[in-house]
């Protein structure tokens, strides 16, 4: 392909309006152009990434299994009814009515309809098990769209239904897609983390997803370096205390200072002379079943994602100021965990002090030497917090660290949440009508494209991995105007396309520099120079993108090697 036939507009300064590296860069490359918040072209270059990752995925999907299918985008708001999620999962599920006033769906994912599909085309236990895959657009109206094609409104997504005759044929499905997941990112050639995750609005009992690694990434996970331990920071568990921290308490109970105009962790910890992790901070939290109290020690932070599943509860909102005095007394800043006519939940490390300082319910009061196994009526005791650096890994008891990642897989198991909303059965050996057992397998195809980039970039533009570059190889002339040179590197080109190379040569009436800088912008990962010297001397100079490292190889040798990098690192990657 020639660069000059190729809509290609590329720029040498950065978008206003991009933050992320990979919405600047898919931008500047001209891979992309916006439409609207949150939705983009795809121009030749990114379509070309975008189907590179799209086969990858169905080449894996078809081999573990599973049968490519379509469904429609457009989804009847009976389904979801029946489910309940039309009422529950929020403002980003796009509804509208059709020109006969009935209530519609543009599909941000396609449960729904794949059980509905399913349920009136399987009624026999010889038809299961089945796993099906789609790669569509979908659609979530994000209220903040951001980054580019990390988080857009519209998104090209692979996912995928499996369904079972029982929970154990169910969990080997889960383990086949786990598998076929991890093959998917190596041949992606990217440096990722499988991680416990938590289901979320899509329900199940258990879930992994799949982590890009990236400092820019927007979710952050923790990960054992004794063992494989790792769970995104939502799921991560925390040990419990082995021993109550602190020493007992002296004194007969909680006595009452006077803390004037100090609010705030640091700022009681500073007047009172202790440090953060003596202090018990109550949060208040608003959520559909009414108001409850939430006790953490005052160097830990809430985990809101463990709150909400430990209250089954959907909406979890910290109370405003006027809301905290109502159900308090006091002001935002004297919350205490005495006198609430509400429940009160306790993460184990703030249950396990046995000293501590906490808010008086009384504006410019606080109490000390409470002991929170004596004093406080607890309704339940929980891991509420989220983990740190410092806590040991739940399972070996090794060392944890925090990484920074971007979600491009999760993977679910759903058991009978759909099938029972939705009445899917089928019959088994013995007659007896039963419910099926599903699963469900989700890959964000756009955002890996953006996932790569943000792992995979440096000053000059993209380092894409060869997998899933434009092309393979930039093909770059010194001059067009020698016409020994035009003709080596038109014959050149020729040649590669013909050994199946991906070849872009750059045969515009441009600098050699604009055309360097134009190439490593685009992230080829080979690079191939050829000028009047290096054709008299019977070589082509040949630049490795990833590595910088730059040899001359003979012409005569110049496919051939070509070939084999390609090859040692397609292989190299899976």
């Amino acid at each position: 392909m020639f660069f000059s036939r190729m809509l290609i507009p590329t720029l040498k300064e950065n978008p206003a309006e991009a933050e992320a590296v990979s919405h600047i860069l898919l931008f500047r490359a001209g891979m992309i152009r916006k439409l609207a918040s949150g939705i983009y072209n795809y121009l030749p270059m990114g379509l070309r990434v975008l189907r590179k990752v799209e086969r990858i995925v169905r080449e894996e999907m078809n081999r573990a299994g599973a049968q490519e299918v379509l469904l429609p985008a457009v989804q009847p708001a009976e389904l979801w009814q029946e489910t309940g999620r039309w009422q529950i999962y929020g403002k980003e599920l796009l509804r509208f009515k059709d020109r006969h006033g009935r209530d519609c769906c543009f599909g941000p994912t396609h449960e729904e309809v794949i059980t509905d599909l399913v349920r009136k085309e399987v009624h026999s236990y010889r038809q299961l098990p089945l796993n099906l895959y789609q790669i569509q657009m979908k659609f979530r109206d994000e209220m903040r769209p951001r980054f580019g094609l990390i988080r857009g409104r519209e998104f090209l997504m692979k996912d995928g239904y499996s369904f079972h005759v029982n929970e154990a044929d169910a969990e080997a499905c889960y383990q086949d897609m786990y598998a076929a997941y991890n093959r998917i990112f190596q041949r992606c050639g990217l440096r990722f983390k499988t991680v416990e995750a938590d289901s979320g609005p899509i329900g199940g009992s258990f879930s992994h997803e799949f982590m890009v690694l990236a400092e820019t990434g927007e979710d952050l996970l923790a990960s054992c370096l004794a063992c494989d331990y790792a769970a995104n920071l939502e799921k991560a568990e925390v040990v419990p205390p082995a021993t109550a921290s602190g020493d007992a308490p002296a004194g007969s109970g909680p006595e009452e200072v006077a803390t004037p105009d100090v609010r705030t962790v640091e700022e009681v910890a500073g007047f009172l002379n202790a440090t953060p992790a003596e202090i018990i901070k109550t949060l208040i939290y608003e959520t559909e079943k009414g108001p409850v109290a939430v006790l953490l020690r005052g160097d830990h932070e809430v985990n809101e994602v463990k709150v909400k599943n430990l209250l089954a509860v959907m909406d979890l909102t910290l109370a405003g100021a006027g809301r905290v005095q109502e159900l308090t007394g006091g002001e935002v800043g004297f919350a205490g965990p005495f006198g609430l006519n509400l429940p009160i939940y306790a993460d184990q490390a703030a249950a396990a002090m046995t000293t501590a300082v906490t808010g008086a319910n009384k504006t410019g009061y606080h109490l000390v030497r409470v002991n929170p196994s004596r004093d406080i009526v607890m309704t339940q005791v929980a891991d509420l917090r989220a983990i740190t650096a410092q806590d040991p890994c739940p399972r070996c008891g090794g060392n944890i660290e925090i990484l920074r990642g971007i979600e491009v897989g999760h993977i679910f198991k759903l058991g009978l949440k759909y099938s029972k909303a939705l009445k899917a059965t089928f019959l088994d050996e013995a007659g007896q009508e039963q419910f099926i057992y599903m699963g469900c397998y989700g890959i964000g195809v756009s955002r890996i494209v953006a996932a790569a980039i943000e792992q995979g970039h440096d000053g000059q533009g993209i380092v894409w991995p060869l997998a899933l570059a434009p092309v393979q190889v930039g093909l770059v002339p010194i001059s067009l105007n020698d016409q020994a040179t035009k003709d080596a590197v038109f014959s050149l080109h020729d040649g590669l396309e013909k050994a199946g190379i991906e070849v872009l040569l750059d045969d515009r009436d441009e600098r050699p520099g604009v055309k360097f800088k134009d190439c490593d912008l685009l992230g080829i990962p080979l690079r191939v120079v050829i000028g009047p010297k290096t054709l008299a001397a019977g070589q082509a100079e040949v630049r490795h993108r990833r590595s910088g490292e730059t040899v001359m190889v003979p012409l005569g040798e110049l496919l051939q090697y070509l070939q084999g990098c390609i090859r040692h690192e397609l292989n190299e990657k899976g």
